[in-house]
């Protein structure tokens, strides 16, 4: 993997700034302050990400490299990895995620893993190096070694650590130390006391003691409940009953309501029937009335009239007999005058007597004639009343027929509809013990049992009120012991884990020992060896005696008695020993003012080590002397000057 070039918008004191880089060695030259550790952070940070965490520190580094005169805070950085595929990557300091684009310009951010905390995972995906191993590995920062036996110690650690256990900020021994001490301090053991696993199981025994007092009202709870749902069961069912109950009393009350109908018909039939006899009865009465009624004869009129006829036929007779007279005796005038005075007479008396007789004979016909029409229109009223008789009888007749029609479908509606109604209900609930024959009665035995045992419940509810603060007290005891058991749980888990930690630490240190560290050694005392001409040859490390070093005459010394300048190049090898050991990928070396303790020969052999070992790795030394250049133009190899 090869960085081609750099673009930085704005990073800390760095601003539009584009830098190209060689495929082999780069020196990158600046005064102290020139912005040196802020491009080589802007590279890891491209890479990995900014942080925000201060992690004890004053500052964090987005705080510490964040502008302060430009709102930009981006650059981008374009690489090529060894399959010849060629990646931009630009990123927005402010964000945490950034955006990778492909030869062609596609962007291809989402093809990688996107962390919650650490944002995308495009680089360590790509080269199998995490942020962590790339700053132990391939960079060495500035001020990695320093003056003083503090310091030099310091460094010797380093190194133990690294051969011992891949990390040269990780050292076994005080590992498992701190392991200890943690365990001890945060779980604790059987035998310990005042620590939290003990704490724990005290509280769980004092706590377990008042549970089992409490536990008594439990099991009374229990009782009133299973009491209480018995009596809530049979409520219903008793409800079930009760329900069914009051249908056949719909119906019952129905059968009554019809059955009333059917005697208030009937009654009312019999009352017509009554009255229709009772206006036979009068019928018969007025037509024999009629019958008894008889009109006056017309024949006494003629009679009178006949009468008067031949009263009439009398007195002309006499006059005629007086006129002949008067004829006869004519001669005679006295004779002449008596007839005719006579034959006057009679003649006035006729015409008076007629009159008179007339003026009677009417007035008797008159009377007569009112009677008989008084007569009739008596008849006629008696027809009258037999024909509204009539009348009468033929509505009650209808109405008879009407109501034997409803009396009839009433006895059908109870004889069936009611009767199917009452069936039904009887086959839906024929498993229910129910008293059909009685029902008002099994109704109220019913409602008064359901009463009962709601009057129950409910006392069983006040005794449940009576317990319930012993059993919150019990529940929140019992919410404490699991707690109790939940933290006991995880102390436990803790341990465990712990001491997995520990076996798997351990066996990891063993490995690192049996297979790595032999490897390790093996590449240090051969790079040692080239850097310091031979003047050290073997590199060992073991538990008691640590880093030791052989000699160009065979005896071995103690690391700590070697010069500083010595235990930096121990240091530098180890640290390139190992990068061929990290990625698949030829992975660049950077090194941040790494030999500023180094005097010309060691200067010129670790470069020449450099250059011959890592030809194909990318070099990248930061510098604030001229010296590398002055060595690298004297022995004669290529590299590419940037200033800062």
């Amino acid at each position: 993997m090869k960085i081609n070039k750099l673009q930085i918008n704005a990073f800390g004191n760095i601003e539009n700034r584009e830098i190209e880089l060689s495929e082999n060695i780069n020196i990158i030259y600046g005064k102290n302050e020139a912005g040196k550790s802020t491009l080589l952070k802007f590279i890891v940070d491209n890479l990995y990400g900014i942080s925000k965490n201060k992690r004890g520190k004053e500052f964090s580094d987005y705080d510490r490299y964040k502008p302060w005169k430009s709102e930009e805070f981006s650059g981008k950085l374009t690489y090529t990895l060894d399959n010849g595929k060629k990646y931009e990557v630009f990123r927005d300091f402010n964000k945490k995620n950034p955006k990778i684009y492909d030869e062609e310009l596609n962007d291809i951010s989402k093809e990688f893993t996107i962390d919650r905390t650490n944002g995308n995972q495009f680089f360590t995906e790509q080269t199998k190096i995490d942020e962590g191993t790339f700053l132990s590995t391939l960079v060495s920062m500035q001020q990695e070694v320093k003056l003083g036996k503090q310091e030099q110690n310091t460094l010797l650690q380093k190194l133990a650590n690294l051969a011992g256990t891949g990390e040269d900020n990780v050292s076994y021994k005080k590992a498992i130390e701190k392991i200890n001490k943690r365990q001890i301090e945060e779980i604790g053991t059987l035998r310990s006391q005042g620590r939290p696993i003990n704490i724990v199981k005290e509280e769980k025994f004092k706590l377990q003691d008042e549970i089992g007092e409490l536990e008594e009202y439990k099991e009374k709870q229990y009782e009133i409940e299973e009491l209480k749902q018995n009596l809530e069961e049979k409520i219903i069912k008793e409800e079930e009953k009760l329900k069914i109950l009051k249908e056949l009393k719909v119906i019952e009350e129905k059968e009554k309501i019809e059955k009333q109908k059917i005697i208030l018909n009937e009654s009312i039939l019999n009352e017509n029937n009554q009255k229709i006899e009772n206006l036979n009865q009068n019928k018969r009465k007025l037509k024999e009335e009629i019958n008894k009624i008889e009109i006056p004869n017309e024949n006494k009129k003629t009679a009178k009239q006949n009468s008067n006829k031949a009263k009439n036929i009398v007195l002309a007779t006499l006059m005629v007999i007086f006129i002949i007279i008067a004829i006869v005796l004519r001669k005679n005038i006295l004779a002449l005058a008596i007839s005719a005075i006579i034959s006057v007479a009679l003649l006035l008396f006729l015409i008076i007597s007629n009159v008179k007789l007339k003026q009677k004979i009417e007035e008797e016909n008159a009377k007569i004639e009112k009677q008989i029409n008084k007569v009739k229109e008596q008849k006629q009223e008696l027809k009258t009343s037999i024909d509204k008789i009539d009348t009468q009888i033929e509505m009650l007749t209808k109405n008879s027929n009407e109501q034997e029609e409803v009396i009839e479908n009433a006895k059908n509606i109870l004889k069936v509809k009611i009767e199917n109604q009452k069936n039904e209900i009887k086959n839906k609930y024929k498993q229910e013990e129910i008293n059909v024959n009685n029902i008002s009665y099994e109704l109220e035995n019913i409602q008064n049992s359901i009463n009962k045992n709601k009057l129950e419940i409910h006392s069983l509810e006040l005794d449940k009120n009576n317990i319930l603060p012993k059993l919150e007290k019990l529940a929140s005891m019992e919410e404490e012991l699991e707690e109790l058991n939940e933290k006991e749980q995880k102390l436990l888990k803790e341990n465990s884990a712990i001491e997995l930690a520990k076996q798997v630490l351990e066996v990891a240190y063993t490995k690192m020992k049996e297979n790595v560290t032999p490897k390790f050694t093996k590449n240090l005392s051969k790079n040692i060896e080239q850097i310091s001409e031979g003047k050290y040859k073997n590199v060992r490390i073991n538990d008691e005696e640590g880093i030791i070093v052989e000699k160009e005459n065979g005896e071995y010394i103690s690391s700590e008695k070697l010069s500083i300048g010595t235990i930096d190049q121990l240091y530098i090898s180890l640290r390139l020993g190992a990068i061929k050991e990290l990625s698949e990928e030829t992975m660049p070396i950077i090194l941040d003012e790494a030999f500023a303790y180094y005097d010309e020969t060691r200067l010129c052999n670790i470069l020449k080590y450099i250059s011959e070992e890592f030809k194909n790795n990318q070099i990248i030394i930061f510098t604030c002397t001229n010296r590398e250049k002055e060595i690298l133009e004297k022995l004669k190899l290529e590299y590419k000057n940037i200033e800062l």
